[in-house]
């Protein structure tokens, strides 16, 4: 009979590509994890990696295990989770994929206000790029992912649930601190530090530079850092200007390190959304979390 706890261990050791690094993340030893993949090997038959030395890769066969381990370990959290709602209680645990620097900033405060009232869910917050969170989505990894763009997928339901403001951002040094206001053409001249041309926030400007007939090669682009909380603190030691979100810019304001720049003519917003998967049964505790995003409590968290 298949065992959960060796599936969840295999998934994990998957997932690492290192039994050592599973066995940090599981609080368990090396040689506790390989014999665990070997009892799980000898009752399928078969090989499920491949060792490599000190890295392991999934075979063939683990490969075919993967989704299908994935999908019953979520089939016995709904069993154990609606049994315990049948007593009117809501339990359980929630992995959110977030692969946007907006959500990093909006999701402690959501998930705190909905633990007042589902004391019983467990939420955790998994920080990815945006084609892991999509596709850990769409296998059931994750009950739910953060995204600023809509990835066309017939799997894939969204709401949105955020507008955030891509801003402009300078070092209080900087000479633009004093007018705080400058027209696109001055932004060719000036050092810029940019996110990775995967990311929301590098999509959003280009685009609303376009109007303005200024393409990424017109840019004088000093570095491109890929998260918003560097890029923030680069800005601070005036290597550049950067465009970042509102909500990741924050601290920096309120210290007084970097000040908004408005840009003529130019506003840059960014929806953002909450995804889920079609193809699979939500748990009691995942169908709250999903309502509680556009209910009037979450709307007042994140005014």
């Amino acid at each position: 009979m298949l065992n959960l706890n060796e599936l969840n261990i295999f998934l994990v050791a998957a997932e690492c590509g290192n039994f050592s690094e599973a066995g940090r993340r599981l609080h368990l030893s090396q040689p506790a994890i390989s014999q665990t993949i070997s009892n799980l090997e000898k009752d399928m038959g078969m090989e499920l990696f491949e060792r490599m030395g000190r890295t392991q890769r999934l075979t063939e066969a683990g490969q075919v295990l993967k989704p299908m381990a994935i999908e019953l370990l979520a089939g016995a959290k709904r069993l154990q989770e609606t049994m315990a709602s049948l007593q009117g209680e809501v339990i359980g645990e929630l992995n959110i994929g977030c692969s946007t620097a907006s959500g990093k900033y909006l999701l402690p405060g959501l998930i705190a206000r909905f633990r007042r009232i589902f004391t019983k869910v467990r939420v955790n917050v998994i920080v990815n790029d945006r084609n892991a969170v999509i596709e850990k989505v769409v296998s059931g990894e994750f009950s739910m992912g953060v995204s600023s763009k809509k990835i066309e997928h017939r799997e894939l339901e969204y709401q949105e649930f955020f507008s955030d403001d891509v801003i402009l951002i300078a070092s209080a040094k900087h000479p633009w601190a004093a007018y705080r206001y400058i027209y696109p053409d001055d932004l060719l001249d000036e050092p810029i530090i940019l996110r990775e041309e995967s990311a929301g926030t590098h999509e959003v400007l280009l685009d609303g530079l376009l109007q303005f007939d200024i393409t990424s090669d017109m840019l004088n682009i000093a570095m491109i850092l890929g998260n918003a909380e560097a890029i923030e603190m680069a800005v601070e030691e005036d290597i550049g200007i950067a465009f970042i979100s509102r909500l990741a810019a924050m601290r920096g304001m309120e210290l007084g390190r970097v000040v908004e720049v408005k840009v003529d003519g130019l506003n840059l917003q960014r929806k953002i959304y909450m995804t889920r998967t079609r193809h699979l049964p939500l748990t009691r505790a995942q169908l709250e979390f999903w309502d509680f995003v556009k209910s009037p409590q979450a709307e007042l968290l994140i005014e």
